[in-house]
């Protein structure tokens, strides 16, 4: 999946930093913080690269830590959409599909933050997903989905 992102972005314009808690996750996170540092927006996929789905992993957090930038998370609606067989039932839009984005709140992780406090942190941030998917699920003809 993180491939197929990957050049998707890099298509559009996008600069990718590529790193996981399986595969050259350090590295990536040090490219990460500093394109934050940089001023540069950044973008993640925060439940790693094996689940289990939409639960927040440390480098999400570490990141917003080491940058001082804030984490807002988004859900996201599709009218109709291929799912693949992945773990993480990776959706793909189809042709002419209506997508829903709903931004939620902005959440900092203070750099002296605990691990049971980054554990409560990302708690929290997957239970505001989690509804926020379902409510836009409810309201649209298909599956909703928090990233």
């Amino acid at each position: 999946d993180g491939e197929y992102i990957s050049r998707i972005l890099s298509r559009c314009g996008f600069g990718t930093v590529r790193g996981s808690s399986t595969r050259g996750g350090i590295r990536g996170l040090r490219e990460f913080v500093r394109a934050g540092r940089a001023g540069q927006d950044l973008a993640l996929t925060p439940d790693g690269p094996r689940g289990p789905r939409h639960q927040f992993k440390p480098g999400a957090l570490a990141a917003a830590q080491m940058t001082g930038l804030p984490i807002i998370p988004l859900a996201v609606s599709v009218s109709s959409a291929w799912t693949l067989g992945s773990w993480d039932e990776f959706l793909v839009p189809k042709p002419f599909a209506t997508v829903r984005i709903q931004y939620l709140s902005a959440r900092f992780v203070p750099r002296e933050a605990s691990r049971a406090e980054l554990e409560a942190v990302a708690a929290q941030l997957a239970s505001d997903l989690n509804e926020a998917a379902a409510r836009l699920q409810s309201t649209s003809p298909a599956s909703g989905r928090g990233a």
